[in-house]
């Protein structure tokens, strides 16, 4: 297998599987400018997925610590947005449903 061959398959992996952010996504979020794990989250999604960055986390900041030449001790946790669930529209629109303590009047 040529060299062209095996960069290319390092560049295929995905990092963040639930958001299916590869590895080159990451690396071009850095290049332009991400030197956080918060920016590169925002910019790649990565670490936004069901697990919250509990997969991917620490791969992105060893990307980052290898791009970037910033020790891991460095490198902040993003911020963390635990997931919002939708509601449906017709528990919204039942007769005596409030919205701020979601019972039942």
């Amino acid at each position: 297998m040529g060299r062209g061959a095996q960069m290319n398959e390092k560049e295929d992996i995905i990092i963040c599987r639930c958001e299916e952010v590869t590895r080159k996504t990451i690396e071009n979020a850095i290049e332009k400018g991400g030197d956080t794990l918060d920016s590169v989250k925002r910019s790649t999604r990565a670490g936004m997925g069901l697990c919250q960055g509990r997969t991917c986390q620490r791969l992105v900041a060893r990307i980052l610590r290898d791009k970037t030449g910033k020790p891991l001790e460095e490198l902040t946790p993003p911020t963390f947005r635990p997931p919002f669930r939708p509601i449906r529209l017709d528990l919204l629109a039942q007769e005596g449903y409030r919205i701020r303590g979601g019972n039942k009047a």
